[in-house]
């Protein structure tokens, strides 16, 4: 006898949930929990202003094993991003056509827009977002620290190796998928087949995004999330997440390297 459909329907809802549990706990989600718990640490122990958050950290005072460290911390943080292309192809597996016919077959890549397919549109959307994002965020940080309520933010505290610069630009392409796959692409993609509207979807990864960058202040909480709606928006728009990856990129990338560099410049490094 077949199922009833809205047996059905409760079914994938209870199996989208518990997936969305999964990779919240396993990613962002628990990272978010750590942040609080990181900034009311910082907090009790004496005004924000007088914190740090180092963003890069050596991981081993001996340089090949800090290399390997380093990698390896960059590999295993991408785990739940496979997690979220095998939950999209299952999903996009288990549909059908009205009538019961296949639908034809697409990479999750293809679905979430992490692909080439767009190169020269999603450099542009890119470089745009970015530089929407990156002028304001610095103002951001800045009053944050001016009010008291932002900590001193060390984009890298790696020590100059001949890897030190690579490593910069793969922990910024790491962050950048880890961030836009989930928050947005898996998040807002996974609240619609929950019945979710799109200003509470929005609200919720902008909110998701401010949350793990907590243990950095207040400023940039107010500024990711502000960030977190605008690519929100521009992902449910065009429905490609590789504009914001880019976008993502390059933010990390000027602020880790850059800062890099200009240590090793004046001799920090």
């Amino acid at each position: 006898m077949p199922e009833a459909p809205a047996v059905v329907r409760s079914t994938s809802r209870a199996r989208w949930r518990a997936q969305l549990l999964i990779v919240l706990g396993l990613s962002l989600g628990q990272s978010a929990v750590y942040s609080v718990v990181q900034l009311l640490d910082k907090a009790t122990r004496a005004p924000l202003a007088e914190g740090t958050s180092t963003l890069n950290r050596s991981l081993s005072s001996r340089e090949y094993f800090d290399l390997a460290y380093q990698l390896l911390d960059i590999l295993f943080a991408l785990v739940p991003v496979a997690l979220v292309l095998y939950f999209v192809w299952d999903t996009v597996a288990r549909q059908v056509a009205p009538g019961g016919a296949a639908l034809p077959w697409t990479t999750p890549f293809t679905r979430l827009g992490l692909d080439a397919a767009r190169p020269a549109r999603d450099g542009l959307w890119g470089v745009g977002l970015f530089l929407a994002i990156g002028i304001p965020s610095l103002g951001l940080y800045w009053a944050g620290r001016a009010l008291g309520i932002t900590t001193a933010i060390i984009p890298s505290a790696l020590d100059a190796h001949w890897w030190t610069v690579p490593v910069l630009v793969l922990s910024a392409l790491r962050h950048a998928v880890l961030e836009e796959v989930i928050v947005v692409a898996f998040l807002l993609g996974w609240l619609r087949r929950l019945g979710w509207g799109p200003a509470a979807a929005v609200a919720a990864s902008a909110v998701l995004r401010g949350s793990y960058h907590l243990y950095q202040g207040i400023g940039p909480f107010v500024g990711n999330v502000v960030m977190g709606i605008v690519f929100a928006l521009v992902y449910r728009k065009y429905g490609r997440v590789m504009p914001l990856v880019i976008a993502h990129a390059l933010l990390d990338i000027v602020a880790f390297v850059g800062f890099s560099l200009a240590g090793r410049a004046m001799g920090l490094g």
